[in-house]
């Protein structure tokens, strides 16, 4: 049974339909994370979800309990914000405890409360700090600590990790993904990084113009995207997505069931590279981005068609080597030409020793 519903959910403001008819079952314990590009709706709809917008159309429930027209205060979440919004005069444990306070909770609770968050955020020797006083992981870690304290039923993320430095990100990720675990909390987070939805999502919701594209597992969405769309969105480097009729040849060869104006999509593990003249496409390298663990390569084909190839190995190619391209063709994706999935490719197979 859902613990969260969100029932044809609508927001406008002034003459733009931002949020369109939302439908979402959110079940108790899981994580969910919201992506899209900038404008797609998902801060608003969090926004809404915590009562810090009003809606314009349909109908939330929490646990059985209509919320639809209930103040933030009294909807039982509690939301972290991309920033931090710590009282800057108070120490940690009274930026903590502050919400326990007005509600005028035992100051025995409070100290247990306080003390079990800061537990677990590895905060317990900085309580007596102020938030100048703490680099920005840790701030945010309080920030995540006053929502903790006051055990709601759904946690709210809105984008928490933006304003920290690469190095912080990935480790508050960690920290964030073990604090569910933990926890075992409803939780809804917002983000723009397919990096975080991936590695942190139970189920995750692409939304675009207000609308959600697909929802599913994080590997659902890679392997099995709905459409163009969701298929460029997750993924990085992004899935290659080219017009059938540029690789014509290839599409002859295999007799890919392509549609009329319709594209054949590639991930760029599906993409390996051989000697000039071995395959049926051919090209020069335009880019060598040497990563370490990955190799990306940049190929434009003598067709002009632009592809990005994924490898383990490490290369000798330099810009300018000819090169051929082989393509999995029964890991390709295809699209009709208003990019609605007609084939899904095969997903790599699990190897079990």
């Amino acid at each position: 049974m859902a613990y969260l519903q969100l029932q044809g959910i609508e927001k406008e403001f002034g003459n733009v339909r931002v949020i369109r008819g939302i439908d979402l079952e959110i079940k108790q314990g899981e994580f969910i994370v919201f992506v899209g590009p900038s404008g797609c709706g998902k801060s608003t709809l969090l926004r809404l979800i915590a009562g810090l917008e009003e809606t314009d159309g349909g109908k939330l429930m929490l646990d059985g309990r209509d919320i639809t027209d209930q103040p933030s205060s009294k909807r039982d979440l509690a939301m972290v914000f991309q920033s931090y919004a710590l009282y800057p005069h108070m120490s940690v444990f009274e930026n903590m405890s502050f919400a326990l306070k007005l509600a005028k909770v035992d100051e025995a609770v409070i100290e247990e409360k306080v003390g079990r968050a800061a537990k677990i955020l590895n905060l317990t020797d900085y309580l007596q700090r102020t938030p100048k006083e703490l680099s920005g992981g840790q701030r945010q870690r309080v920030a995540i600590g006053r929502a903790i304290v006051r055990a709601p039923k759904v946690f709210l993320f809105d984008e928490p990790l933006s304003n920290l430095d690469a190095a912080l990100r990935g480790q508050t990720r960690i920290e964030i993904a073990k604090l569910h675990r933990d926890l075992g909390a409803t939780t809804i987070y917002v983000t723009h990084d397919q990096v975080e939805a991936m590695t942190l999502a139970d189920r995750v919701v692409v939304l675009r113009d207000g609308r959600i594209e697909q929802v599913g597992t994080p590997l659902e969405l890679y392997d099995r995207p709905a459409n163009q769309f969701v298929a460029q969105f997750i993924g990085t480097p992004q899935m290659n997505i080219v017009p059938a009729k540029d690789l014509q040849a290839l599409v002859n060869s295999t007799a890919l069931p392509v549609q009329p104006d319709g594209f054949i999509g590639m991930r760029p593990e599906n993409i390996s590279l051989c000697a000039p003249g071995k395959s049926m496409l051919n090209g020069k390298v335009e880019l060598v981005e040497a990563l370490g663990a990955e190799t990306l390569i940049y190929v434009s084909t003598d067709s002009a068609v632009q592809l990005v190839a994924r490898q383990i190995e490490r290369t000798e190619l330099v810009v300018g080597s000819a090169i051929g391209l082989h393509i999995d063709v029964d890991a390709a994706h295809l699209f009709d030409a208003a990019g609605h999935i007609t084939r899904t490719g095969a997903a790599r197979e699990t190897l079990v020793h």
